[in-house]
C-alpha cells in the first residue's frame, strides 16, 4: 500500500495509543471490519475524530467487505463496512436489526501496466468484459486499437488481476460488467465473489494494485485512490451516453447525484452505468453497517456521534482522497436513519 495510506493508518494508530495511555478508564474502543475501498478516507476520519475526542478509539480491520459482513454478523465487531449493501436475504439473516449508512461514493478504475503506454487508454464496457472473460488476450487486439488510434499498443499479453477475497469493489465492478455485457450477466453474474473466467487474484485493493504494478501487461480493478497512490496508469471508460469519461471526484459526484431520489426509497440503490454526459460509469457508494439497537449503549452513543460528525466535517475531507461527498439529500436520509438508533 502506498506510503500516504500507511502514514495515515500509522498516525491513527498512534493517536489511538496516545488517547488510550492518557485516559484508559474513560476510553471507548470501537471495533469494526470490512471494506478496503474506503480505507484511506476512514483512516483519515478516525485519526481526525480521535484527535478531537481523545476518549474514542477505533480499531478497524480492512479485510474486505465479505469478511467485514461476516465479522459483523458474528458479533466480533461493533460495525461492519461494505461497498456491497446487504441483500434482502443477508439482511434477514442478521442477528440484530441493522441500518445502512452510505458514507462516500468512489470510483473503480481499470489500472494497467502496459509497456510504453501511459495514462489515457480508452476502454468500453464490452471490451472490459471480454478482457475479464479471457477473450481478449493481447493489448494490440484490434478492438482496443480501434478505441485508441493515437496510442501505439504493444503485442503484449494481457495479464488479468481480480480480487481473491469477498469484496465490495468486486460487487461494484461485476455489477457494471453485468450491466454492459449480456454474456457476463448470464455466464458469470455479479456479487462480492464470482467464479472468475481468467486471471490472478489479489487480496484487497492494495493487493490488486501491487499485482498490477508487478505484472507485465497487468490490468486490475481498484478504487481510484489506490491507483493514484500507487502511481498506476488508468484511462477514461465509455459511459452510457457514449462518452469516454475519466474517473474523478466530479464525475463520481455526477453518478452519486443520479441516485439521490431513488435512495429516498432504498439507500442500496446502484449507481453503476448511470445516465448523464459526464458520469463515470464504474462507481458506487460504500456503507457502514450499524446496529439499530446497540447492546453496549455507551459504544453505540460514541459511534452515533462519530457518524453524525462524518456527515458534516468528515464530508469536507473526502475530495482530498478522491472520494465524492454525499449529495445533501443522502446526508439527510442518513441523519434520519441515525436518529432511529435506540440508545438505552
Amino acid at each position: 500500500m502506498h506510503n500516504r495510506v500507511s502514514i495515515v493508518g500509522a498516525a491513527a494508530l498512534l493517536a489511538c495509543l496516545a488517547a488510550g495511555s492518557s485516559s484508559p478508564a474513560a476510553a471507548q474502543t470501537i471495533n469494526g471490519a470490512g471494506a478496503t475501498f474506503p480505507y484511506p478516507i476512514y483512516a483519515k476520519w478516525f485519526q481526525a475524530y480521535t484527535q478531537a475526542h481523545p476518549n474514542v478509539k477505533f480499531n478497524y480491520q480492512a479485510v474486505g467487505s465479505g469478511a467485514g459482513i461476516a465479522q459483523y454478523k458474528a458479533g466480533t465487531v461493533f460495525f461492519g463496512a461494505s461497498d456491497a449493501p446487504l441483500s434482502d436475504a443477508e439482511y434477514a439473516s442478521m442477528p440484530q436489526p441493522t441500518i445502512h449508512v452510505p458514507t462516500v461514493a468512489g470510483a473503480v478504475v481499470l489500472a494497467y501496466n502496459i509497456k510504453g503506454v501511459g495514462p489515457g487508454l480508452r476502454l468500453s464496457g464490452d471490451v472490459i468484459a471480454d478482457i475479464y472473460l479471457g477473450k481478449i488476450k493481447s493489448w494490440n487486439d484490434p478492438r482496443i486499437v480501434k478505441e485508441n488510434p493515437n496510442i501505439t499498443l504493444p503485442a503484449e499479453n494481457v495479464s488479468v488481476v481480480h480480487r481473491s477475497d469477498g469484496s465490495g469493489t468486486t460487487y461494484i465492478f461485476t455489477n457494471y460488467l453485468a450491466a454492459v455485457s449480456g454474456e457476463w450477466k448470464s455466464g458469470v453474474g455479479s456479487g462480492k465473489s464470482v467464479s472468475w473466467p481468467a486471471g490472478l487474484g489479489g487480496n484487497g485493493n492494495a493487493g490488486v494494485a501491487g499485482l498490477v504494478k508487478s505484472s507485465s501487461g497487468g490490468v486490475g480493478y481498484v478504487e481510484l485512490a489506490y491507483a493514484v497512490q500507487n502511481k498506476l496508469a488508468y484511462g477514461p471508460v465509455k459511459n452510457k451516453a457514449g462518452n469516454y469519461v475519466l474517473a474523478s471526484t466530479a464525475t463520481t459526484t455526477a453518478a452519486a447525484n443520479s441516485a439521490a431520489s431513488a435512495m429516498q426509497r432504498d439507500v442500496r440503490t446502484s449507481i453503476v452505468n448511470s445516465g448523464g454526459v459526464n458520469t463515470y460509469p464504474i462507481a458506487g457508494f460504500t456503507y457502514l453497517l450499524v446496529p439499530k439497537a446497540p447492546k453496549d449503549a455507551a459504544i453505540g452513543r460514541a459511534f452515533t456521534d462519530f457518524v453524525k460528525w462524518a456527515m458534516g466535517p468528515g464530508q469536507q475531507m473526502a475530495e482530498s482522497l478522491l472520494y465524492a461527498r454525499l449529495p445533501p439529500p443522502v446526508v439527510q436520509i442518513n441523519e434520519r436513519a441515525i436518529g432511529t438508533i435506540k440508545l438505552k
